[in-house]
């Protein structure tokens, strides 16, 4: 279904048999893109995931070469979370895909996670369950694979702890992280696959221990955590928090634990009607040069990092509330899931990397803050390097005629 909005691409609404009409549990508390932008998966609502071949009018899907049909996987309890396991790997048994199907070479996994605790993994291209993980005693919330293409799921519950499986050996290998104090309701894996972050909490995804905690700045009291994730070169940890009288976007350097810059969403001008508003969840852009925020008044807005306003902002809707988003892994489009069932994809803003950019995003890939300290370069590129270059903060009280930001 397409509507007025320019910058929206499409919206799946859900139908749903008369007896679940009107009922609780129709939520899309997790949507996801396949590694390779093939698939797109969300839950609808009551226990039920739909998995569609993204893009519709694929060449793959005309030419009949993969099996590319849309998938339903009834779960049985409300599903919270969802994730697309690595790439499938390629072999020569890809020009008969029935057969590298049958001999799991060529399998597409998919985990979700449910209110009663249980993980169940799924065979997107067969539509078959493969196997079930039990531990968490409380609602599995969040779901990730780290990127470095292994059977590896970090899963993080209302039960306060976060569990790394091993999917190779059916999950029989796990282990698990104390310490939380509350829920956790989000978690990410840098992109070197070093560090899992867990809202504020940094935990070693080698040695599975602890880290450090990401505390300190203007907000030291947070009453709510509700989302976290990493920049594409792992150098930038973001987190949004409710803090005072707003919710905050902070920045953190994980490496150091230092706070880069803060974004109060109650007192900037772009965000004067919204600031009571929950920031549901956030994410980073492919390219890391923008952060995607959806609130639970619906509303997707995407900021630029050390810019003042937002580059791209969409009408509000109190409809439904907004739960949730994801990229696409080559950008372009955000898909966002809402309290009632659907899902909406996004037009992405379009920006080209400064080859400054991405030298930096090359390097921080797998440099740490402390290397990049240790170079003799000149300050002003060392900053640069360490995004120290950010303006630290948004004025907690400004006028129109006042400067916005001071560094």
């Amino acid at each position: 279904m397409l509507t007025s909005d320019p910058a929206l691409l499409l919206e799946l609404k859900t139908r749903r048999p008369p007896s679940l009409v009107e009922r609780a549990g129709c939520e899309t508390w997790s949507v996801d893109f396949s590694p390779d932008g093939a698939w797109f998966a969300w839950s609808m609502g009551h226990g039920i995931v739909w998995v569609v071949a993204w893009p519709l009018d694929s060449e793959e899907s005309q030419n009949g070469e993969t099996d590319r049909g849309d998938k339903s996987f009834s779960c049985g309890h409300p599903v919270w979370g969802l994730a697309f396991g690595p790439r499938p790997p390629k072999s020569n048994a890809t020009a008969c895909p029935a057969k590298a199907r049958s001999e799991g070479k060529n399998s597409l996994l998919l985990a979700t996670g449910l209110e009663n605790g249980v993980i169940k993994i799924w065979n997107v291209l067969t539509g078959s369950a493969v196997f079930d993980l039990h531990g968490h005693e409380g609602v599995v919330r969040d779901l990730v694979f780290p990127q470095n293409g292994t059977l590896t799921l970090i899963s993080s519950s209302r039960d306060k702890t976060l569990r790394i499986w091993d999917l190779a050996h059916k999950g029989k290998k796990v282990q698990v992280l104390y310490g939380h104090k509350d829920w956790i309701s989000s978690c990410c894996v840098s992109s070197d696959c070093s560090m899992i972050a867990s809202m504020v909490c940094l935990w070693s995804l080698r040695s599975y221990t602890f880290i450090r905690n990401l505390t300190g700045g203007a907000h030291k009291t947070v009453y709510l955590l509700s989302s976290c994730d990493f920049s594409p070169d792992g150098a930038i940890l973001a987190t949004a928090a409710f803090s005072g009288s707003s919710w905050w976007i902070d920045l953190w350097d994980p490496y150091t634990a230092e706070k880069l810059s803060s974004l109060s969403l109650l007192h900037s001008d772009y965000f004067e009607d919204y600031g009571q508003n929950q920031i549901s969840a956030i994410q980073f852009s492919p390219n890391g040069l923008h952060l995607t925020l959806v609130t639970d008044d619906r509303a997707l807005r995407i900021w630029e990092l050390g810019e003042k306003g937002m580059v791209m902002e969409t009408k509000r809707d109190r409809d439904s509330n907004g739960l949730c988003c994801k990229y696409h892994p080559q950008g372009g489009v955000v898909a966002t899931g809402t309290r009632d069932g659907h899902v909406r994809f996004w037009r992405a803003p379009s920006a080209v990397p400064s080859l400054c950019h991405l030298c930096r995003s090359i390097l921080r890939h797998s440099i740490s803050t402390h290397q990049i300290e240790a170079l003799p370069l000149p300050k002003r590129i060392l900053e640069y390097l360490t995004y120290k270059n950010i303006p630290e903060r948004l004025k907690s009280c400004c006028s129109s005629d006042e400067e916005e930001w001071e560094s």
